[in-house]
């Protein structure tokens, strides 16, 4: 392989990109991304750099002495693939030919239909989004956060504690039912509660009111919400769209095995926009997880170079945090998985509780709120569990 492309510079691609220099690749190496920014981390654009106390050059995710030896070709769009010709088509006209490709191109907000041009309403997935939705943050007034997820929960933890008038909606009876099912849910959730944050579930959003600018929010039982600014939390969709007609298999996503592996030769798929095999879950599982993208791409990058099917091991349970209202939480594992859940330590009421999901009372997933210590015991028991 004298050529390899990575296509998508953030995160994930940036290990890839690492991963192929660290396994030996001495070649061209071509990194293309859409932002014009060099790769920065995104998990403290709804928390710290939101609320001020963070810059831009403390996201970097790159050390000031690193050298790749990389050609970065930013600020550009990959629009197809062209697999025959071992090419990468770009926005701007030009081609990319590379004998091995790293499919990186992550994920991006979804958006409220009808909200495309009024001002005030925002979505916050890149660091240009970060950037507008804090100098309007800045300037106070009425938030509604459309989504009780993490990204939405952690807005409006750092809105509240900026001084804004914050209101929470959620289409859900439960928020964070997904992720951490209904019981846990509701305990993590109840931190909007204890601060004076709205929060309005099982209600869906019917559209925004307003002509230049919003200035509410309509929910679908009538009622409505007034609001200077929103935000729209309600997931992401997988960037893939320009692989179609590529002939690589998309499903919710580039569908790939537990090594990145494709159904193309020479094209691996990494990150948000990985929807891999999962052989602990038996099936396959699109995560967006700060901590896949940082360790799944080096058993991709093995597999690339070694121009087939490798043995990746079982990869470690998911895991990912959150900080809201300053309550750190963490959660490793698969609640989907469980069958019950109990609480071990702490109790609800306090915020501080660590909790084991089990099935067939083997522990599956673990979450813990301020329990820092206790939880990175039972995280390393379930990854030596599983391993």
């Amino acid at each position: 392989m004298r050529t390899a492309a990575v296509v998508g510079a953030s995160l994930a691609g940036l290990s890839a990109a690492r991963s192929l220099r660290k396994q030996g690749f001495d070649g061209r190496l071509v990194v293309i991304g859409d932002e014009l920014h060099r790769p920065y981390d995104r998990p403290p654009l709804s928390k710290e750099f939101l609320a001020g106390t963070l810059g831009e050059t403390d996201l970097s995710l790159e050390a000031g002495d690193e050298d790749l030896a990389a050609e970065w070709l930013l600020g550009t769009r990959a629009v197809g693939l062209d697999h025959a010709g071992r090419a990468v088509r770009l926005a701007d006209g030009r081609e990319v030919r590379a004998d091995g490709i790293v499919i990186a191109t992550g994920a991006a907000a979804r958006t409220l239909p009808g909200s495309e041009g009024l001002a005030g309403v925002h979505t916050l997935r890149t660091l240009d989004d970060a950037r507008a939705l804090r100098d309007e943050l800045a300037r106070g007034g009425r938030l509604v956060v459309i989504g009780g997820g993490f990204i939405g929960a952690e807005v409006a933890s750092t809105a509240y504690a900026l001084g804004l008038d914050v209101t929470v909606v959620e289409v859900a009876p439960t928020p964070l039912a997904g992720p951490l099912g209904p019981a846990m849910g509701a305990i993590v959730s109840a931190l909007h509660a204890d601060h004076g944050v709205r929060l309005l579930c099982g209600v869906g959003v019917k559209g925004l009111s307003g002509e230049s600018r919003v200035d509410a929010v309509l929910l679908e039982d009538g009622r409505s919400i007034p609001a200077d600014i929103v935000v729209v939390g309600v997931g992401a969709r997988p960037c893939v769209e320009w692989l179609e007609g590529s002939g690589l298999e998309l499903d919710n996503g580039v569908k790939c095995g537990a090594d990145g592996r494709t159904n193309l030769a020479g094209v691996v798929a990494v990150g948000d926009c990985a929807n891999w095999y999962d052989p602990r879950a038996g099936h396959h599982r699109r995560v967006e997880h700060w901590t896949g993208a940082r360790e799944r791409p080096e058993a991709a990058i093995a597999t690339l170079l070694a121009g087939g099917a490798v043995a990746p091991g079982v990869p470690r349970p998911p895991y990912f945090w959150s900080d809201q209202y300053g309550v750190k939480i963490q959660f490793v594992g698969n609640a989907t998985a469980a069958d019950s859940v109990t609480v071990e330590a702490g109790a609800a009421d306090h915020r501080d509780v660590l909790a084991v999901y089990r099935r067939a009372g083997d522990p599956v997933a673990v979450l813990g709120m301020n329990q820092p210590r206790l939880f990175m015991r039972w995280r390393k028991q379930l990854a030596a569990a599983s391993s």
